[in-house]
């Protein structure tokens, strides 16, 4: 792409929670193999809440003063010094102080091209812990919007992201969706049941109450390895148990825009609305309602179980966005494994959720257990509304890959830029 034939891609902080920047890694790396180029990818993470928590609040100012100034220093250490010269930084956004200072000083230096990935505003982030009308937040939102116009191209998550640059900070972005990797896919049965046998030990003992899973696994062994509370096995076929629990799974980045308190309330007005239909109905079955049909009993509403990672029957997203402009990334990789989805409902969220083709929405915790109670009635065989969501949500996973994505719209960008920069 450029005459040094590198680029690198700046991460600050935990890698683990920018699996974006982990897949831009990854498509300049298969560049490799086409090109006679290579990539070079930056981590730093400083362990600063291990100190700061130490520390009386009084100085939680001062911290915040001095956090950015000693990562500055570092990071202009590693992008100036011990990184060769590339010829283009990838920078993720938030956060921006100091790495949009840090990157952008560097590329000046080093006459690098300077880009700019924003995944959401790091002053509305800020402004969860310290409160919107702190004059910190004001001090991070000029940095952050003086440097990222100061970027030689941009990449943004979502259309409303696109038009909230273009409109109020001057920058033109390319959208660049997010989109599940292609090891993203359904999981088949057979790794199902390695998976739930695993977990057996701890699906299987009660913690001293007896809930929707130890009433199920009387005869489960810890360690057995042919029966776990989904599946069975019989002779050499592994089947779904008919009266398996549905396991519902959310995922969590444990920031404050993502409100778990929801979902709790939501599973306890389940618990709550599916006792009252029992009371009605005279007809329970280990607490579940049933209905005799030919050849035995269909259950109407399964027991659930909650689990906050995992492959699934139903995801659960409960992100709203510090800006209201971004997109879960739980949610496309929930896609990309073919898993239907209830999410909190916000501004943009109808970019990545269709409703009623891949998932459904909802504000309140009532409307949560409302939509429950509706897509799993008749679990597993007679669920046909959670059935069309998971054909939608399968269709939209396989539809589009992250490769497929980056290759449109994010390689054009990153060599114009690259180019213009030697020009």
């Amino acid at each position: 792409m450029g005459k040094r034939g590198r680029a690198c891609v700046v991460v600050l902080g935990d890698l683990g929670r920018s699996p974006r920047m982990q897949y831009h890694a990854l498509s300049l790396a298969r560049q490799v193999l086409q090109h006679p180029w290579t990539w070079t990818l930056l981590l730093m993470e400083i362990q600063w809440q291990k100190y700061s928590h130490s520390l009386p609040k009084i100085l939680y100012p001062l911290m915040l003063l001095l956090k950015p100034i000693i990562q500055l220093v570092i990071l202009l250490w590693f992008l100036c010094f011990k990184v060769p010269p590339p010829d283009a930084f990838i920078v993720q956004n938030p956060p921006s102080v100091p790495t949009l200072v840090a990157v952008k000083w560097a590329s000046s230096l080093r006459k690098s091209a300077f880009i700019v990935d924003w995944h959401n505003f790091g002053y509305t982030l800020l402004g969860l812990s310290v409160g919107r009308s702190s004059p910190f937040v004001s001090i991070y939102h000029w940095f952050e919007k003086h440097y990222g116009q100061m970027a030689n191209g941009s990449l943004c998550v979502t259309r409303a992201m696109q038009h909230e640059l273009a409109q109020n900070w001057g920058i033109r972005a390319t959208v660049l969706y997010d989109q599940p990797p292609e090891f993203f896919c359904p999981t088949s049965l057979q790794e199902k049941h390695k998976l739930f046998s695993r977990l057996n030990r701890y699906l299987c003992h009660p913690l001293g109450v007896r809930d929707c899973v130890t009433a199920t696994t009387t005869g489960i062994g810890a360690d057995d390895q042919n029966e776990t509370l989904f599946t069975t096995l019989v002779d050499t076929d592994i089947l779904l148990k008919p009266n398996r629990p549905a396991l519902v799974v959310s995922s969590t980045s444990w920031t404050p825009d993502e409100d778990f308190g929801i979902l709790l309330e939501a599973a306890v007005m389940y618990d709550r609305r599916v006792a009252a239909l029992l009371d009605e109905n005279d007809s329970a079955d280990e607490g579940v309602l049933w209905k005799e049909i030919s050849g035995g009993k269909q259950y109407l509403y399964p027991r659930l179980l909650f689990i906050i990672t995992g492959s699934a029957d139903l995801g659960v997203c409960l992100h709203t966005s510090s800006s209201g402009l971004d997109l879960p990334m739980k949610v496309v990789d929930m896609f990309g494994c073919g898993l239907p989805v209830c999410a909190v409902s916000y501004s943009c969220i109808d970019e990545l959720v269709k409703v009623e083709k891949n998932g459904l929405l909802f504000s309140l915790s009532s409307e949560l257990a409302d939509e429950l109670l509706m897509l799993f009635r008749g679990f597993p065989n007679e669920c046909d509304a959670l059935k069309s969501l998971k054909n939608g949500a399968l269709e939209t996973g396989s539809s589009a890959r992250w490769a497929a994505e980056w290759e449109e719209h994010a390689k054009p960008l990153i060599s114009e830029v690259i180019s213009r920069n030697l020009n």
